[in-house]
């Protein structure tokens, strides 16, 4: 029988790696990994590689410190997506929800789409600027 690589996370690039974290960590329930939490001392944070968890230990997220990150200009092509994340939610009214948490976690809306039968979503952009949707599945 072939065995085949198991996908561990998506990595995300980022020039604030602790800021993005957080917002994935919160709007999706994750948990840092044992080491990755923030200093609880109030000492600056060094962090350049963090990876969130779901409730079982099975990493979801990591996320890369880089100096410069160009943002994505989609939905022109100057800069494409490049990589995006799609995150599903039952109904209509938890996608509107999600939409606002995000929102207030630092993601910007990029596109509203949520007037079509089959499968309403946004487009929102982290503060990263990597594009990720919410849709109705």
């Amino acid at each position: 029988m072939a065995t085949y690589p198991e996908l561990m996370h998506t990595a995300l690039d980022a020039t604030d790696v602790r800021g993005l974290a957080e917002l994935y960590r919160e709007l999706l329930g994750l948990r840092y990994r044992s080491g990755d939490e923030p200093p609880s001392d109030g000492a600056a944070d060094d962090a350049d590689w963090l990876v969130l968890v779901d409730g079982d230990g099975k990493r979801r997220l990591a996320f890369q410190q880089v100096s410069t990150l160009p943002r994505s200009t989609w939905p022109e092509h100057d800069i494409p997506m490049q990589l995006h994340l799609d995150f599903a939610v039952p109904t209509l009214e938890d996608l509107r929800r999600h939409r606002r948490r995000a929102e207030e976690l630092g993601a910007r809306l990029l596109l509203d789409r949520t007037d079509e039968q089959g499968e309403p979503l946004y487009v929102l952009a982290d503060p990263a600027g990597h594009p990720f949707c919410l849709l109705v599945a």
